[in-house]
């Protein structure tokens, strides 16, 4: 079947609902970042306008789960088993770090599961990073410095944007260290139904499209944001 057919027996969408949580200069509340213009550039031009949500990122979620949504933002390749399709493309990478104590040893992807590690819940990095066996999850990112300060985690492991605002807040910046682990390639999460693997075919199409001649190029570089295809 065509993705033209696919897409007219999907309920014949003309519109694609993308659920992210608000990650500022990528997904912002008003619709402008870096990933809302990639999805804009993906579907638009072939007819499927985008409609943003902003949501919290386990809602984002369910709401794709349910149907409610056709995708959601910032997923890990197959993070997701059940309600869920992957495309082949991803779309961005995150640069993973861990934050800690300037005092504590040095983290390296090898060492890192010998250490008490923390991250936000649902993000599920004990399963892109070898041997993790101490690990909790937390709900906000509002008690991380806290919690390092406190002994409760030996480090915190997100992206490297997130982490920076944690730090933006800090009274004494210099007490931690940030230190890069690895890169996790991000991708759209679709609903596993007929509609969504249709808009999941017709995202990848697009994306071999515009990886080839070069056209996301630009919103990187507006965006002031590394290119993730070279």
């Amino acid at each position: 079947m065509s993705i033209a057919c696919a897409l007219v027996h999907a309920d014949e969408p003309t519109q694609v609902r993308i659920a992210a949580e608000v990650w500022p200069g990528f997904t912002n509340a008003d619709g402008s970042g870096v990933s809302w213009d990639i999805f804009r550039m993906v579907y638009e031009p072939v007819g499927v306008k985008l409609q943003a949500l902003s949501e919290p990122y386990t809602r984002s979620i369910g709401l794709v789960q349910r149907g409610e949504a056709d995708a959601w933002v910032g997923s890990y390749r197959n993070e997701v088993k059940l309600g869920a399709v992957y495309p082949r493309w991803h779309y961005d990478f995150d640069q993973i770090v861990a934050l800690g104590l300037s005092r504590t040893p040095v983290p390296t992807l090898e060492n890192l599961g010998s250490f008490r590690l923390a991250w936000v819940r649902g993000y599920e990095y004990q399963q892109y990073l070898p041997n993790l066996r101490q690990y909790r999850e937390v709900i906000r990112r509002s008690g991380i410095l806290g919690m390092l300060d406190q002994g409760r985690a030996d480090f915190y492991l997100d992206a490297v944007d997130e982490v920076a605002d944690i730090l933006d807040t800090a009274s004494d910046p210099t007490q931690y260290r940030v230190t890069p682990v690895t890169k996790l390639n991000l991708y759209l999460g679709f609903t596993d139904s007929e509609r969504g693997r249709a808009l999941a075919e017709l995202f990848d199409q697009r994306m071999d499209e515009l990886v080839a001649d070069g056209s996301l190029r630009p919103i990187f570089q507006r965006w002031q944001q590394p290119y993730p295809f070279d």
